[in-house]
């Protein structure tokens, strides 16, 4: 018998990746696999567009409101768990769809990925320094000990950074060496991206955003505010969350913090392309063409 394959549909933020995942879900018998980042946490649904239960068309979604909000899944969790859950639905005979635009995340899954060791009490001491004196002083100390390391974190990303010299700290080596080989672990992978050009992405953006603020939003994350999102490491700083508890604080208007996270997001998104355009293993198809599914169901048959 033949093992099924591993699906992952990536690409950017509002492409079109989940109306793709669904139609292979259901054309291969398959189960969703969430490799975003924050859906994994309860209660972050508008923020995430965390597809609503009943748009899930019955197939099983797995990865998705496994947290609280002030619960951290590291890169190396949410491999374990994913990894699981991939083992769990082709040992029962089904195709696990991946789906998701966290990059990193989805190499940890799917390409050889070992992550170096952990010492809590350096983590400690690194993350009292940038509380203390700021990010971009931890930052320019990555910059001296790993350049490639450095130019791939935003000077703000506390977290990664931190992680990042902890790691050099521990193992004496480069945190940039332990990043994946592009290679995957298991060959019978495919990996499907969802070409997009860049003015229509901007739109659907733009378009998203004024969506999440018209059904709620902002309600989403004053409750979340109440059950302690301001002190939760990760979840806070996710884009549109961090904006509008901006707002909540009164220091921007709602208007203010609506374009700040249509920035934001283009931002990232244009992060998000740069990064598996690097890797020439997808097969990009694109997001309007009316064959998507007829083509990304025989890139997944040329395993065969």
């Amino acid at each position: 018998m033949t093992v099924p394959p591993i699906v992952a549909v990536v690409g950017a933020t509002a492409a079109g990746k989940t109306g793709l995942s669904l139609d292979l879900a259901e054309r291969l018998d398959g189960e969703i696999v969430n490799t975003d980042s924050m859906q994994v946490y309860r209660g972050m649904d508008i923020g995430t567009a965390k597809l609503p239960l009943a748009e899930r068309r019955g197939i099983p979604h797995h990865l998705m409101d496994l947290l609280d909000i002030d619960e951290i899944a590291t890169v190396a969790d949410f491999q374990a768990l994913a990894r699981a859950a991939i083992a769990d639905i082709r040992g029962r005979g089904k195709v696990p769809v991946l789906v998701g635009g966290s990059a990193l995340y989805v190499r940890a899954i799917l390409d050889h990925y070992d992550f170096p060791g952990t010492d809590p009490e350096i983590r400690a001491e690194l993350e009292a320094e940038a509380a203390e004196r700021g990010t971009a002083v931890l930052h320019a100390r990555l910059k001296e000990l790993d350049p490639e390391a450095a130019t791939k974190m935003e000077p703000s990303n506390g977290r990664r950074i931190v992680r990042a010299l902890e790691a050099i700290a521990v193992s004496g080596k480069k945190f940039s060496s332990s990043e994946p080989r592009m290679e995957y672990a298991d060959p019978r992978t495919v990996q499907i991206g969802v070409d997009i050009d860049r003015p229509t992405l901007d739109v659907r953006i733009a378009q998203r955003v004024d969506e999440m603020f018209e059904t709620g939003f902002v309600a989403e994350v004053e409750h979340l505010m109440a059950n302690g999102l301001e002190q939760a490491r990760t979840a806070a700083m996710a884009i549109g969350y961090a904006q509008v508890r901006q707002h909540l604080a009164g220091e921007i208007t709602e208007a203010e913090a609506r374009e700040r996270t249509v920035f934001a997001t283009r931002r990232f998104s244009r992060r998000q392309d740069s990064w598996f355009r690097k890797d020439d293993r997808i097969s990009w198809i694109r997001f309007d063409a009316e064959d998507r599914l007829e083509r990304a169901l025989d890139v997944i048959a040329a395993l065969d």
